[in-house]
């Protein structure tokens, strides 16, 4: 149990989503953990395995299969999160709150 939500969705739900650490904004893009190991559990391997965000956004996809719980379909998720930072990134209203 991350705080007193289950998942971090509801955290951002009440709270904003600045109110997020990296680690559990990761764990809503990963959705779903596996048998022992939670969305958040993943979510905080895949940021010490890479060092940061940035060092996660650095690697290729191929790169993220290593981490045990991530499916192409959770790297896809990943992955098109990062695009969109970086189209929201490159226009001049930065990041709708």
């Amino acid at each position: 149990m991350i705080g007193k939500w289950e998942h971090p969705g509801g955290k951002l739900r009440e709270q904003g989503a600045g109110s997020l650490t990296d680690a559990e904004l990761l764990a809503i893009l990963i959705s779903t953990g596996i048998p022992g190991k939670p969305a958040g559990g993943i979510a905080e391997e895949i940021l010490e395995r890479f060092g940061s965000l940035e060092g996660l956004a650095n690697q290729p996809l191929e790169r993220l299969l290593e981490v045990k719980g991530l499916s192409d379909v959770k790297i896809i998720r990943i992955a098109a999160a990062f695009e969109l930072a970086l189209r929201l990134a490159g226009h001049k209203g930065g990041l709708p709150r």
